[in-house]
């Protein structure tokens, strides 16, 4: 139960990054790439602080990072 709710809030933190993103649409590559590794560092530090380990929390926001952007690619494709 525990990594579902992990999940959830991961999913919270990669849709701030997909709307902070769509906000800086002007922005540099570099600036865009530095951007994302804050929020995987930010979702990262979630995973471990609720797992309490390095390993769980790796894999749990990696998990989760596909997920999103699974689903995120498929409703674009499909909406878009």
């Amino acid at each position: 139960m525990k990594m579902y709710v992990i999940i959830i809030l991961q999913f919270m933190i990669w849709s701030g990054y997909t709307l902070i993103e769509w906000l800086s649409s002007r922005d540099q590559l570099v600036y865009k790439v530095l951007m994302f590794f804050v929020f995987f560092y930010l979702a990262f530090l979630l995973g471990r602080k609720l797992t309490e380990s390095t390993a769980k929390a790796f894999f749990v926001t990696t998990l989760s990072l596909t997920m999103y952007t699974s689903f995120h690619f498929t409703m674009v494709y499909f909406t878009g």
